[in-house]
């Protein structure tokens, strides 16, 4: 191996880079669901409303720093924020080793920053933000009309068939479920595609149902309460993302065995 190979530091730089996105979806969760702008006001302390330097903001760093209190009033910082950035980093880490530096590195990493954006929205505030999706749909559609003919009606199928499953299930439901899934349903279909949407579904319902009879058991919750169904749609439709040929590679091999 030559002495000037640098490829170990390819993860470090992902890591990084993500940590410093999820920096930014921070500003998004928080913001969006409350109509504020994105841009402005800049970053500051909740409690304090003290205008933070940038060596405050370094992600998940300045919060060990700190000790998780703001440096100005020393009140308790939400671990949310360096967790966020943390798993952003992490997301980051494993699409780069998934498809290097590439054109799908690029498609993967919105993708995902679109998943984990709904995933915490839908979780802290329980809705889907039709702003964040919609737009998230429509760049599927085109990260897919970039790879030609048979990805791109792949992604047709996949949109039709998220709308077609959710929009059934609202109906027969009867509130069930909301609209925010459909819509997040379509966003997940038009970067997958028909067999990987259906997969992803698939796997959401599981590890939902698994997650229930958690909060059920373990949460104090009860059957009438509302669990939130994007942050299962949003895993599913990231390991399906990266591992979603050997997930069905090894169904297809279990079920002929």
């Amino acid at each position: 191996m030559s002495a000037y190979n640098f490829g170990f530091l390819y993860p470090i730089f992902n890591f990084i880079f993500g940590s410093i996105v999820g920096s930014f979806l921070n500003v998004v969760i928080y913001r969006v669901p409350r109509s504020k702008s994105i841009v402005k006001p800049p970053s500051h302390c909740p409690s304090c409303g003290t205008r933070l330097k940038w060596y405050d903001m370094i992600p998940v760093l300045s919060y060990l720093i700190l000790k998780g209190k703001c440096r100005y009033c020393h009140s308790n910082i939400s671990i949310k924020y360096p967790l966020i950035e943390a798993i952003t980093g992490l997301v980051f880490l494993l699409i780069g080793m998934k498809t290097g530096w590439s054109i799908k590195f690029v498609s993967y990493i919105i993708f995902s920053s679109f998943l984990i954006v709904v995933a915490f929205i839908d979780l802290f505030d329980g809705v889907v933000p039709d702003i964040i999706v919609i737009p998230g749909a429509i760049l599927g559609l085109l990260f897919n009309l970039f790879y030609g003919k048979n990805p791109f009606l792949q992604s047709l199928f996949g949109v039709v068939a998220a709308a077609i499953f959710f929009g059934l299930i609202i109906v027969f439901s009867k509130g069930g479920m909301g609209e925010g899934d459909l819509t997040l349903g379509l966003m997940i279909g038009a970067f997958l595609g028909l067999k990987l949407t259906v997969a992803a579904i698939i796997i959401a319902f599981v590890i939902g149902a698994l997650g229930g009879l958690f909060a059920l058991l373990f949460l104090k919750k009860n059957k009438k309460d509302t669990i939130p169904f994007g942050p299962y749609l949003s895993v599913s439709a990231f390991v399906v993302l990266l591992y979603g040929y050997q997930i069905l590679n090894f169904y297809f091999k279990m079920i002929n065995f």
